[in-house]
């Protein structure tokens, strides 16, 4: 019984190479080269968030009513029927069809493959070994998703669906991981299962909390509102690719060095937390994504390429940083309710900001689009900032 266990885990680094290989990454580049305009694309986009939004609390009940492998093996079907409705949609409603199936695939996995490892080592008795493993499934899954953006760069000229052929396939290997793996008993099995709260009860003990934290209000809304830039950046650059042509050779090489570099950033965050306080942290953020949005203005491809890299970078380092003050802000009791509204909240500043930035985006150009981002986050610093001065 326990080698049996024990193999789940040899078994989840596969299922997540299979589940995190990035070649549908390109999926901006893709769509407008199937036609659909940039608003169309931000359309796309926010039909995900809100999607995943919705499944959220319903793909949690189904793994306390069935099994994690179900919920795993669902996941991995509605991955191979996103992939399938973009490789051969001709239209935005299937487009958008299979961005709703993504979405569901997303939230059927999330967290489930590591509450199957962590019950599985429960059962032998080697809990212990549970943060180095997740350390190792992580690292798995950034590799995946590097060598699958890498791919698809090298496809974009010569068979860009193909991408999505192998989307499908590498779900099916997904699912076939997933079959070979033993449910794990339940943890408690005495105790009665306590059901995942509504979406309404999870903004209403959001809000109550909320009020009272001015602070973990305002670090919410920053990082929500950091990350939508960056996510933003990240994905409309590919429009970039488009217009200027660019090889696949060129688009891999840049991926890849902002997977490097995104790791490398990763690794001395850590040292940065210890040394520099929370506020100057924040103000160096801050000043930075700022610089970014406005050397934007400067419309010369080759240093667009590098704040490319550079807003990525911004992107990764944020993650941890802001996952530790949540942490110690949040109690105990709160923590998994309150992480939920963060992850909501970024989702809906998305919906809305996507399709907008694609309007701009269609109507003028990159640089005028997120230069415009930029002098609008002076001008709401600089009347923040003007408030507080005259407040004290």
């Amino acid at each position: 019984m326990k080698i049996e266990y024990q193999n789940n885990i040899s078994k989840s680094y596969g299922y997540s190479f299979f589940s995190f290989f990035g070649i549908t990454s390109l999926w901006v580049l893709y769509l407008q080269m199937k036609g659909l305009s940039l608003v169309e694309v931000g359309v796309c986009e926010s039909i995900f968030h809100v999607a995943s939004f919705v499944f959220e609390v319903p793909s949690g009940l189904l793994a306390d009513r069935f099994s994690y492998r179900f919920v795993l093996i669902c996941g991995r079907v509605a991955a191979i029927v996103s992939a399938l409705l973009m490789l051969f949609g001709n239209c935005f409603l299937l487009f958008a069809l299979g961005f709703i199936f993504s979405a569901l695939s997303y939230n059927l996995q999330s967290g489930t493959i590591e509450a199957l490892i962590y019950d599985s080592l429960t059962s032998i008795a080697q809990t212990d070994r549970y943060p180095s493993i997740i350390s190792k499934i992580t690292i798995t899954s950034e590799f995946a998703d590097t060598a699958g953006v890498g791919l698809a760069g090298f496809l974009v000229h010569w068979h860009f669906g193909l991408t999505y052929v192998l989307a499908a396939i590498f779900g099916f290997f997904g699912m076939l991981t997933v079959i070979f793996l033993k449910e794990p008993p339940s943890t408690h099995p005495n105790e009665q299962a306590v059901p995942r709260p509504t979406a309404a009860a999870i903004l209403k003990a959001a809000a109550d909390t909320l009020k009272k934290s001015s602070l973990l209000r305002n670090l919410m809304l920053f990082h929500a509102l950091f990350s939508t830039i960056c996510t933003l950046y990240y994905f409309y650059f590919q429009s970039l690719m488009e217009k200027y042509h660019f090889p696949g050779g060129l688009i891999s090489a840049l991926m890849i060095i902002a997977a490097v570099i995104n790791i490398c950033g990763l690794r001395y965050t850590p040292l940065l937390q210890q040394r520099l306080s929370k506020r100057t942290l924040i103000f160096l953020l801050t000043s930075s994504l700022l610089f970014l949005l406005l050397l934007t203005w400067v419309n010369q491809l080759p240093l667009l390429c590098i704040l490319f890299l550079f807003s990525q970078l911004l992107s990764s380092v944020i993650e941890p940083i802001f996952s530790s003050y949540y942490n110690t802000l949040i109690s105990s009791a709160q923590r998994a309710t309150l992480l939920s509204v963060a992850s909501a909240l970024f989702s809906l500043i998305m919906s809305a900001i996507f399709p907008l930035a694609g309007w701009l985006l269609q109507n003028s150009s990159f640089s005028f689009t997120f230069g415009s981002c930029g002098v609008i986050f002076l001008l709401i610093l600089s009347l923040v900032s003007l408030k507080r001065c005259i407040l004290k």
